[in-house]
C-alpha cells in the first residue's frame, strides 16, 4: 500500500505531500489541475518497481523508470515534466509497503534519470493497473498496433499495460470471497460478461447464449467489463493498487453508486484504490460510505492556481468544500431563482 507520497515541481503541481493514505483515496480539481498526471506518475513508479529485476529480467529501476515515464507521458524529453520556470528539479518520493523510493531530474533532462534511490532490491511483489477514462476493449488491436508495431505516440502505456493484463484468460477455481461477491454484483450491473476471442483478437459481450460485438456496447458497460475481467483472470489480488481516471464516465448515476459500493468492498479486503473524478455523484456516494461505515476516505483537491492552497480532507468528517459541490449549489440556487422569478 502507498502510505505517503511527495511530488515537487511536477507540471502544474509545485508541492504535494499526501500522508495517511487509505484503501480509497480521491483527487478532484478543475480541468488542467493535474489530477490525471498525479495518478499516472504514481502508476509509472509502481509499474517500474513491479518490473524491477523481475524473474530473469536483468533490467533495473534505473532503466525501466525513464522508459515508463517516456511512454506514459509521451514527452520528447523527461525535462518537459518539470514545472515551467521552476528553479529546483522535479522530485518524487514514495513510501510503499514501508519502503522508500525517490528520484529527481531537472528541466534539461533528456531520457536518463541519474538520481534514483530505492529500498527495493528486487521487484515489488504486487500488481498495479491504471483504468483510463476511455475504455480499451473495443480498441485492442489499435492500441497494440500503435504501440508495439508502429512504436508511435497515441495510446500511452497505461493503455498498453491494461491490454496485456486483460488478455490473460479467466482462471478457474475458487476466488477470494470479496472478489467472487463483487463479480456477482458486477454481473447484475452488466447483464452479462465480456469474452475475448483469442483467435480473432476481438472482444464480445455475452448475455446468456447471445454474443454481441463489444463495439456496439455502451462505454459504461465496457468500463465495468474491464474490472470484471481483471478479477476473473486474477490479475488483481487483494494487495493490488488500482488507479481509476473518471470512473463516472458514461455511467448512469445508479450505476455509479453501485460501482462505488463495489470498490468499497474491494478496498475493505486489502486493495488500494486511487480515483480522479469530476462527479458530484462519486463524491457524494463515497462520503455517505465513509460516514455510514466510519471508514477513512482521504480527499485531495488540486488547483491550477498556485495561489490557492491544496485541500487535504477526509470524507469520514463529512462532505468537504470543493468546486464540484459549489457548482451543484450554484445551479440549485439558479433553479430556485428562476422558479421564484417566474
Amino acid at each position: 500500500m502507498i502510505e505517503k507520497f511527495e511530488m515537487k515541481n511536477f507540471g502544474v503541481n509545485r508541492d504535494i505531500t499526501w500522508e495517511k493514505l487509505a484503501g480509497i483515496n480521491v483527487l478532484i480539481g478543475e480541468n488542467g489541475s493535474g489530477k490525471t498526471s498525479v495518478l499516472k506518475m504514481l502508476y509509472a513508479v509502481l509499474r517500474a518497481l513491479e518490473l524491477n529485476k523481475k524473474g530473469n529480467d536483468p533490467y533495473s529501476l534505473g532503466r525501466i523508470l525513464p522508459d515508463k515515464l517516456y511512454w506514459i507521458f509521451q514527452a520528447n524529453r523527461l525535462g518537459e515534466l518539470v514545472t515551467k520556470g521552476a528553479e529546483n528539479p522535479l522530485r518524487i518520493r514514495l513510501l510503499l509497503d514501508g519502503k522508500h523510493t525517490e528520484f529527481e531530474f531537472g528541466a534539461d533532462t533528456n531520457l536518463t534519470i541519474k538520481t534514483i534511490k530505492t529500498d527495493f532490491k528486487e521487484s515489488w511483489k504486487n500488481t498495479t493497473v491504471f483504468i483510463p477514462a476511455k475504455e480499451a476493449l473495443s480498441l485492442f488491436s489499435v492500441i497494440l498496433k500503435t504501440r508495439e508495431q508502429d512504436k508511435m505516440f497515441g495510446f500511452d502505456d497505461t493503455y498498453l499495460d491494461l491490454v496485456h493484463a486483460l488478455r490473460i484468460p479467466p482462471q478457474k477455481g475458487k476466488n477470494f470471497k470479496a472478489f467472487a461477491d463483487g463479480r456477482k454484483s458486477m454481473g447484475h450491473l452488466l447483464g452479462g460478461k465480456a469474452v475475448y476471442d483469442e483467435k480473432n483478437e476481438q472482444w464480445y459481450f455475452k448475455n446468456k447464449n447471445t454474443k454481441f460485438s463489444m463495439g456496439v456496447m455502451s462505454e459504461g458497460i465496457k468500463k465495468l467489463a474491464i474490472f470484471d475481467q481483471l478479477l476473473a483472470n486474477r490479475y488483481l489480488s487483494q494487495s493490488s493498487i488500482v488507479f481509476i481516471d473518471e470512473p463516472e464516465a458514461s455511467l448512469h448515476p445508479k450505476a455509479i453508486s453501485a460501482f462505488m459500493d463495489f470498490l468499497y468492498r474491494l478496498a475493505r479486503n486489502g486493495m488500494q484504490i486511487f480515483i480522479a473524478t469530476h462527479s458530484y455523484f462519486v463524491i457524494k456516494k463515497l462520503c455517505l460510505i465513509a460516514r455510514r461505515e466510519q471508514y477513512s476516505i482521504p480527499f485531495l483537491a488540486l488547483s491550477k492556481d498556485e495561489n490557492i492552497p491544496l485541500q487535504y480532507e477526509d470524507m469520514i468528517h463529512g462532505m468537504p468544500d470543493n468546486s464540484i459541490v459549489d457548482e451543484s449549489v450554484r445551479l440549485y440556487r439558479d433553479e430556485v431563482d428562476t422558479i421564484l422569478g417566474g
